[in-house]
C-alpha cells in the first residue's frame, strides 16, 4: 500500500468533531454537497476527498486495491491531525469504510455505510468496465452510470442535475476510474465484517439496481450489533435522491455514538 495525498475540503467549526465523507466511483467531493450542510449546521467538522484517480487527486499508475485506498484516508487523517473520525462512504466509498473497520479501527469513531456492497460481482464485468473507459473514455459510460444512480422519476424531475452528474462522471480520469474498478473486482472484504467493531449503521436505497437491499442487508448481519434502515426513494446516489432522509439517519447516529 502507498498512500497519495489525496485532495480534499474542510468545512464546519474547527472545534467539531472530525467526519470524513468517502464518495463513489466515478464521483467526486461535490456529491457530498447535501450532507455538509445538514453536518456543519449540527457542528460537525466535515472532510470531503476525492479518491485517487478521481476529481482533482493524483492519478497514479494502477490499479489499485482497496488497501490503497483505505491508506489514502489513513493518511488523510494523518495530514490533518485526527486520530480517529466517524466515516461516512457510499457504493465504493462503503467499501473503503469497511477496510478500515477491519485493518484501521483505532481511526473510526463510527461508520455509516451507504448503498454499499462487502462482495460486488462479477469480477468480470469490473475488468470489462475498466477496458471499456481505457478504450473509449468516461463520456462512454457516463449516462448509463447516472441512470444507476436515480430512480427514473427523479432523472425525469431533474434534467440539468442528471446533466451535471453524468458531466463529473465524464470528468473523471479513465485510468483513475479503471485502477478502481480493478481494486472492486479485486476486494476481500466480506470475510471480515465480524472484525468490525465500530457502531456501524448500513442505509440501502430501496430502488437501487447497483447495490440492491439484500446487499446491505448482509454487511448488517455481519457486523456486530449494526442496524440496517431503507429508504425510498432512493437508487444508488441515495444522499442525493432522498438527502434529508439519509442526512437524518447519518446524524441520529453520530449523536447516539458521541
Amino acid at each position: 500500500m502507498n498512500a497519495v495525498a489525496v485532495h480534499h475540503v474542510v468545512a464546519g467549526p474547527a472545534g467539531g468533531t472530525p467526519v470524513v465523507l468517502s464518495g463513489s466511483l466515478g464521483s467526486d467531493l461535490r456529491m457530498w454537497e447535501p450532507q455538509v450542510r445538514a453536518l456543519t449546521a449540527a457542528g460537525y467538522r466535515v472532510v470531503r476527498y476525492d479518491h485517487r484517480g478521481h476529481g482533482d487527486s493524483p492519478v497514479p499508475s494502477g490499479p489499485y486495491t482497496l488497501g490503497d485506498l483505505g491508506a489514502d484516508v489513513v493518511a488523510l487523517l494523518d495530514r490533518l491531525d485526527v486520530p480517529a473520525a466517524h466515516v461516512v462512504g457510499l457504493s465504493m466509498g462503503g467499501m473503503v469504510g469497511m477496510w478500515l473497520g477491519e485493518y484501521a479501527p483505532q481511526r473510526i469513531r463510527t461508520l455509516t455505510l451507504c448503498c454499499t456492497s462487502a462482495a460486488l460481482g462479477p469480477p468480470e464485468s469490473w475488468a470489462a468496465r475498466a477496458a471499456t473507459v481505457r478504450a473509449e473514455g468516461m463520456r462512454s459510460i457516463a449516462e448509463a452510470v447516472v441512470q444507476r444512480w436515480f430512480t427514473p422519476a427523479w432523472r425525469a424531475a431533474h434534467p440539468d442535475r442528471i446533466r451535471w452528474f453524468e458531466d463529473m462522471v465524464a470528468a473523471t480520469p479513465a485510468e483513475g476510474y479503471a485502477s478502481c474498478c480493478t481494486a472492486i473486482e479485486r476486494m476481500d472484504i466480506a470475510g471480515g465484517l465480524p472484525d468490525i467493531t465500530a457502531p456501524t449503521l448500513v442505509i440501502s436505497g430501496a430502488e437501487d439496481p447497483a447495490t440492491p437491499p439484500e446487499h446491505g442487508r448482509r454487511i448488517a448481519a455481519g457486523i456486530a450489533r449494526a442496524r440496517f434502515e431503507i429508504v425510498s426513494p432512493g437508487a444508488h446516489l441515495a444522499t442525493a435522491e432522498s438527502a434529508d432522509a439519509v442526512s437524518d439517519l447519518i446524524l441520529g447516529h453520530l449523536k447516539e455514538n458521541s
